[in-house]
């Protein structure tokens, strides 16, 4: 199989054009989505800590019902239905960006309520014995020490919402496996850029992974 392989086309000048401008939005996708994944998990973490039923039962169904569905399904629900709904189209790289951080929110919400969760229950006591609110002590003493424990998680989760973007696909979105496809149906060369999406996925996931790691070592010597 090797020996019927094109390598000329893994030339930068060949496959470069397609390939960075879906490296460029995948990028962007799994950035905005973090960012936003995050501010949305944290709200959804808190109102499932806060102990009032008004607040934990909404928070509760969203975050169970997003993590049992499929992010694809979820990606073609979005992009076909709202535009239904609004009656008009959003594009699929709007459609894309709202649908994940959406979908992220519900796995960085449980991200979040353990690491609170994990921090000591003196240090909660000693905040209230300050005087400090309910607020006030989240904001001032349990999540600056949660989200440095955290860290290592988030960006666990950030480097599998970035495979994950992958699935954009679905709906034409020009992510990067969208770029090699289009580099592979130009130069009539499929199963080479197929092979080349893979080793760039690989490469990229794999050494992210290894920075997380480096970075855990760091914060448990640190703690």
């Amino acid at each position: 199989m090797l020996d019927n392989l094109d390598w000329s086309f893994y030339r930068w000048d060949v496959i470069g054009p397609f390939v960075a401008k879906g490296l460029q939005f995948s990028v962007m996708l799994t950035v905005v989505a973090t960012l936003g994944g995050i501010a949305l998990g944290t709200l959804l973490a808190l109102m499932r800590l806060s102990g009032r039923p008004w607040l934990v039962w909404p928070a509760t169904v969203y975050v169970n019902g997003m993590r049992s569905i499929p992010l694809v399904m979820v990606i073609l629900w979005f992009f076909l239905l709202v535009p239904l709904i609004i009656g008009r189209p959003i594009g699929a790289e709007l459609s894309a960006a709202i649908t994940f951080i959406a979908f992220e929110a519900a796995y960085f919400s449980e991200i979040v309520r353990a690491g609170i969760q994990s921090i000591p229950r003196g240090q909660v006591y000693a905040g209230l014995a300050l005087g400090l609110t309910y607020g006030q002590n989240m904001r001032y003493v349990i999540l600056p020490q949660a989200f440095r424990n955290m860290l290592p998680v988030f960006l666990t989760q950030t480097i599998i919402l970035f495979q994950d973007t992958s699935l954009v696909y679905a709906i034409g979105a020009y992510d990067l496996l969208k770029g090699f496809e289009v580099a592979g149906k130009n130069h009539g060369r499929p199963i080479e850029a197929y092979l080349a999406a893979a080793v760039v996925y690989f490469v990229i996931c794999y050494s992210l992974s290894a920075l997380v790691k480096r970075l855990h070592a760091r914060i448990a010597i640190i703690r």
